[in-house]
């Protein structure tokens, strides 16, 4: 019995964190350049001393799934949608350089020029600050160029250009705030060649309906290891009866 439970045991608790991570793909359903973490199950020996004469379940993430997303238009001056492979250069919470296809940017009060979640896009020479202007203009290269305050329409200033990069993906991973990183921690190098669609957005590639049928899926599969630990409970208790009467 206690193979019975063990395996059930540990099915119910790695279908608990795929339930997580599918809910969390749900959940950035309409998060702007989100790619939807891949998962799956399998059995892993129990090795000790001795022979694996016990198996539990393994719930992993074995990658993401980098597929693009839809192009929308959206008409608004900072919507940046990356045409083709390529990724946004920005500064993660812990300072350190990393990578998005998320596009709707703005700028913060301090006159960063941040995503729509508050990360400063980072460009030739470090996170890129936006003067006082009446206008923001970024070409489909990533050249942002400015209208200084008070002059006239022919007066654009140069100011910056976006950090875009196209890394090879199977370097590429995903860490736990969401932004992609190279597997040995390196800043990548500038790619000249990408180009921007303005006034678009790339949406999230989370496909609802897959993502719904397996919330479900994994609810029953939960359910399911749930009553096999019932049943070995109440075999159990049986075998001990049967035990008392002899």
């Amino acid at each position: 019995m206690d193979r019975m439970l063990f395996v059930a045991m540990s099915g119910a608790k790695e279908t608990m964190l795929a339930q997580s991570s599918n809910s969390n793909n749900l959940a950035n359903a309409t998060t702007p350049g989100f790619l939807a973490d891949l998962q799956q199950f399998r059995s892993m020996p129990v090795f000790g001393d001795g022979y694996p004469t016990r198996v539990y379940g393994m719930s992993e993430r074995p990658g993401t799934d980098f597929k693009h997303g839809a192009v929308v238009h959206t008409g608004r001056d900072l919507d940046m949608a990356i045409n083709g492979d390529g990724w946004f250069a920005v500064q993660s919470l812990d300072g350190s350089e990393a990578y998005t296809r998320r596009g709707d940017l703005k700028v913060d009060a301090n006159g960063l020029l941040t995503t729509g979640n508050g990360l400063p896009v980072i460009g030739n020479g470090g996170p890129i600050a936006i003067p006082p202007s009446e206008k923001i203009d970024i070409a489909s290269d990533g050249t942002i160029s400015i209208r200084p305050l008070g002059q006239g329409a022919a007066e654009l200033a140069e100011i910056d250009r976006i950090k875009m990069v196209a890394p090879s993906l199977d370097m590429m991973e995903k860490g736990g705030d969401g932004l992609m990183r190279q597997r040995d921690g390196q800043p990548l190098e500038a790619e000249a060649e990408i180009q921007l669609v303005t006034g678009s957005l790339e949406s999230s590639n989370v496909n609802i309906v897959d993502s719904m049928v397996d919330m479900i899926d994994f609810a029953r599969r939960f359910e399911m290891q749930v009553k096999m630990m019932k049943t070995a409970e109440q075999t159990d208790e049986s075998s001990a009866s049967i035990m008392r009467m002899g």
